[in-house]
């Protein structure tokens, strides 16, 4: 990875931590294996966002897999845009769709899921998931499979 080739931002600076949503602080950089298919997982366990009813805090680990293409998330714009969410009111099922959505624009992955831990609020925790396969490889039958037998 070349920090100046891959016109990376964050890497190797002063973290500016955003106060609203901002998917423009993800960067990418180039992978250097496309011919292999591998896996690549983050967990963010401090995930914050608020209830957008009663602006109260939610909290959550937020799981990311994916099966990279030509393009990989970059680790410090990730933190950078998660922590993005700290202000914001959100349902959980919106955090892991638009968390889904942003990647997927950035890298174009061959696969992708996420996974939302949050933690119980009155008694309950909602754990949502989604993922996506790219359209008409086999990793849209692998997202299809996944999707059938997901269990938390």
């Amino acid at each position: 990875m070349n920090r100046e080739q891959d016109h990376l931002q964050a890497l190797g600076h002063k973290s500016n931590i955003p106060e609203r949503y901002a998917p423009e602080v993800l960067e990418a950089f180039e992978n250097q294996h496309p011919e292999r298919d591998y896996w690549v997982q983050f967990n963010c366990p401090e995930f914050t966002t608020l209830c957008p009813i009663t602006a109260q805090p939610d909290f959550a680990e937020i799981r990311i897999m994916y099966i990279p293409d030509r393009r990989m998330v970059e680790s410090k714009s990730l933190k950078l845009y998660l922590f993005s969410f700290r202000n914001e009111g959100n349902f959980h099922e919106d955090c892991v769709n638009v968390i889904l959505d942003d990647l997927v624009r950035l890298m174009e992955p061959r696969y992708i899921e996420v996974l939302g831990l949050f933690v119980p609020r009155g008694g309950i925790s909602i754990h949502p998931y989604v993922n996506y396969g790219r359209s008409g490889t086999r990793y849209e039958q692998l997202a299809a499979q996944r999707m059938d037998t997901y269990r938390p």
